[in-house]
């Protein structure tokens, strides 16, 4: 039963130390580029609004995406960026994360020409993969709250993309401790793909956006 448990407990240790090091991995790998202001952050052709789902279990908005969306018009507006790819989840024929992120930017003054809707964004990674690979982005403004956005870049430099990020408003610590626990193993899940070259689920027809 000793032995058992020594091996337990080295074996926990080990993971905790692998989830440690592949967190600042990650982390040091978006050093100076994640922005919080609009007037710092340089110009890009393209912001990539990674998918949450609008509403949370109980019928409430779901913070994490109202901030995308407002830091997402907040970018437009400041003329940063010029088109909008959502890239999200449509799993199902009843849940569309890039169409409520279109109908919420439209109705907020976004023209719908210069918005783009990615539906194989089924994970970070392939949102990522995408942006390049079906809409011929090489270099792009990734926006989402900060701790996502320190994984993004992380996968997108693997994936030879120059990106940049726009730190949307954060969450309360109360509301959020979830989604922040779930990040460290997120994280490290996003080393591991990097090491055994993970790609997207789908890729498809080539998207063209255009550069004027």
């Amino acid at each position: 039963m000793k032995t058992i448990l020594k091996r337990f407990a080295i074996l926990m240790s080990m993971l905790f130390v692998t989830i440690v090091i592949t967190n600042i991995i990650v982390i040091h790998s978006a050093k100076n580029k994640t922005y919080n202001i609009t007037a710092q952050i340089p110009s890009n052709h393209v912001g990539l609004i990674l998918g949450a789902n609008k509403y949370v279990p109980n019928g409430s908005i779901n913070l994490y995406y109202k901030y995308r969306l407002n830091a997402a018009i907040q970018l437009y507006n400041a003329q940063k960026i010029k088109y909008i790819i959502i890239s999200g989840d449509n799993s199902s024929k009843d849940y569309n994360e890039p169409n409520m992120f279109k109908a919420d930017l439209v109705k907020h003054g976004i023209p719908e020409a210069h918005i783009y809707l990615d539906f194989a964004g089924f994970r970070t990674l392939d949102s990522i993969v995408r942006a390049k690979e079906i809409f011929g982005q090489e270099s792009v403004t990734i926006i989402s709250q900060k701790f996502h956005n320190q994984r993004a870049i992380f996968l997108a430099k693997h994936f030879n993309i120059d990106a940049i990020a726009f730190n949307a408003k954060d969450v309360s610590s109360s509301i959020g401790l979830k989604t922040r626990l779930r990040e460290y193993l997120a994280k490290t899940k996003a080393v591991i793909d990097v090491l055994i070259n993970t790609q997207p689920k789908f890729l498809g027809e080539k998207i063209k956006i255009p550069h004027v």
